[in-house]
């Protein structure tokens, strides 16, 4: 990028291009869509046998190739949006030094140099002291250059200086001014020079083979593509999308965008505008639906642990979205990072007056598991609290590294997740529609460690209205009206065969260890005993189903018995401990007194809500 390319660039017409790829985009989606829900149906219900099968595996093709065309151009336009928001800076910083020195009479050479006049008085001659020519000093400068003219004082280069490195233009003054402007233009070309590295190097990848099959590897590569472009587009999304700013600033920012500017982000930028909290729901839904087949490619073919754990989520996940459900299912968050993000709705949490958000524990991670079983809780909480309000949503957010085994008796994962759980809900207050939503956070096991921590990260959970802990091994703080919402509206589901509920504290844990030395089994039960002193603790604080807590406890079922099992062995995330994951479940005879109780929090009906005497 040299003066005169960026000095005749025009970024508009950058800009007029991406309309062009837009429009281009547009259409191969209203293109897919006619295929999918038109054409498609109408053929499938008016003919059968093998051509009119053959007949449907060549348009499913097509559509493919629409959809392919769609993503791609839609790339395509977003890198040229940004190249040419980013790129008309350096060139107007450009523009505005090459009006200043057109206007002090100052030459620039191609390169950018700048010379000055002769002026002043040399003293030691009495004649004026010599012009010259200034160099920006920022790097820009060819070796070949330096090696010519030699570096001077304030980044001065001269023929006449040499290599001596000796200012002999001191006293004339134009040579600073003229250094200032030198300096300028030379800041604007290399400023240009690694946007426009940068955008080709991003654009060059949005290229398809002759001949184009669309298969797992494209979209693969179209994965790819899409981080090429959000790489690419860094300082241009920095710039544009309010990422540093709350969530009320991020609904508010995109409210003020076109139908078009809109469209461009969600497929240039699909997994920001999807995982960005105080964007609406149903444009997260549609951004990460869009998404979820790339993430699927990009792990195809890796054959590790971690990855097939995580395709085998997102499989299921998919599978999941393209069956219809009551209440409908919403794909808020998805992405890849640590062991994996998924956050689930059912029931649209922006237009429902009623909003829950499950916070899952120990173990849980993207896999077929979560998708299969985890995802099932969020379901079964707003089925049960729609029947008591029609206008309920349930959402599971595994937006954060729970626990996979021994870690989950340190508070670290809690701490790390909760700032971004505060942000999900602060998000979910944002976007809401009905104005003054009844909003309930919801912590299992572990998870209602990290409920705990939120409340204590910013005084209290943005927006929520109610808490409910079941299964908690404690929430860090000793009273219920800690937690923000006033004791009243704290709610705890503790099982009587739940473990997790029981465990010891740290001090009877460490005296039990140490009398389990001194005298086996009945030693760690008497040292553990005398350690309780009756005071209600458990390993994070203090027993939330206790009086000693102050919040309500409601009904659930005991759950299975369990032999019990030795201290080391409750951490094991391999330990199935029925009890304990039965709350959500009313079904298979679970826990349908848990289930409901929880439902009927939800939707904002504690009257309904079998209470149960604390311990």
């Amino acid at each position: 990028m040299d003066l005169k390319a960026l000095k005749t660039l025009k970024p508009a017409e950058y800009a007029e291009a991406a309309d062009g790829y837009r429009a281009v985009s547009d259409a191969a989606d209203a293109a897919a869509e006619r295929i999918g829900k038109q054409i498609t149906n109408a053929m499938d219900a008016a003919n059968e046998g093998k051509a009119a099968d053959a007949a449907q595996k060549q348009l499913k093709k097509l559509a493919e190739n629409f959809h392919y065309t769609q993503v791609e151009c839609g790339l395509v336009s977003g890198s040229l949006n940004g190249f040419s928001a980013e790129i008309a800076s350096p060139r107007r910083r450009l523009i505005e030094a090459l009006d200043d020195a057109a206007s002090l009479g100052y030459p620039v050479s191609p390169a950018g140099d700048v010379t000055f006049p002769a002026g002043g008085e040399n003293k030691a001659t009495g004649g004026e002291v010599p012009g010259g020519t200034a160099v920006g000093n920022n790097g820009m400068l060819s070796p070949n250059n330096r090696a010519l003219y030699g570096p001077g004082p304030n980044g001065l280069y001269s023929p006449d200086a040499g290599t001596s490195g000796i200012d002999i233009h001191h006293g004339n003054p134009h040579h600073a001014k003229a250094q200032e402007i030198a300096d300028r233009i030379a800041h604007a070309l290399r400023e240009a020079t690694e946007i426009d590295e940068r955008y080709s190097e991003g654009l060059g990848k949005l290229k398809a083979a002759p001949g184009l099959s669309v298969n797992t590897k494209t979209w693969a590569d179209v994965a790819s593509d899409v981080d090429a472009v959000s790489t690419a587009a860094r300082e241009y999304l920095r710039d544009t999308v309010p990422l540093d700013k709350s969530p009320a600033d991020r609904k508010e920012w995109w409210d003020s965008l076109s139908d078009e500017q809109r469209e461009e982000y969600k497929i240039a930028f699909p997994e920001i505008i999807g995982n960005l909290d105080g964007i609406p729901a149903l444009v997260r839904d549609e951004a990460n639906r869009e998404n979820l087949p790339l993430l699927i490619a990009s792990l195809e073919g890796r054959h590790d642990e971690v990855s097939q754990a995580k395709l085998g989520g997102l499989e299921r996940i998919q599978e999941k979205l393209g069956k219809p459900s009551v209440p409908p299912m919403y794909l808020i968050g998805i992405g890849l990072e640590g062991n994996g993000r998924a956050i689930v709705a059912y029931g649209n949490p922006d237009t429902s007056k009623n909003v829950a958000a499950y916070v899952p524990g120990l173990g849980t991670k993207l896999d077929s598991e979560f998708a299969n079983g985890t995802v099932k809780r969020a379901f079964y909480t707003a089925a049960g609290a729609q029947k008591f309000d029609g206008s309920s949503s349930a959402i599971v957010w595994l937006g954060y590294d729970a626990p996979q085994s021994l870690d989950v008796m340190t508070t670290s994962d809690a701490k790390r997740g909760a700032p971004a759980y505060n942000s999900f809900m602060d998000g979910i207050s944002a976007t809401n529609m009905t104005h003054d939503a009844h909003v309930t956070a919801i912590g299992h096991s572990y998870g209602s460690r990290l409920v705990g921590a939120a409340t204590q990260d910013s005084g209290r959970i943005p927006g929520v209205d109610d808490i409910i802990l079941v299964g908690s091994p404690g929430v860090g703080v000793d009273r219920a009206e800690e937690l923000g919402v006033g004791k009243n509206h704290v709610w705890v589901g503790a099982a009587d065969n739940d473990i997790v509920t029981k465990l010891p504290s740290k001090n009877e844990a460490l005296a039990g260890a140490a009398g389990f030395f001194g005298g086996g089994p009945g030693g760690a039960y008497i040292a553990g005993e005398v350690a309780d002193q009756g005071d209600d603790d458990i390993w994070f604080g203090k027993d939330p189903a206790s009086k000693a807590f102050g919040a309500n406890r409601f009904q659930t079922l005991p759950g299975p018995e369990l032999i019990q099992p030795s201290f080391p062995q409750i951490w094991n995330s391999s330990l199935d401990i029925e009890a304990h994951s039965n709350y959500f479940t009313p079904e298979d005879g679970k826990d349908k007194v848990s289930a409901q109780n929880i439902a009927a929090i939800v939707a904002g009906h504690p009257e309904y809500v079998i209470r149960e005497t604390p311990r």
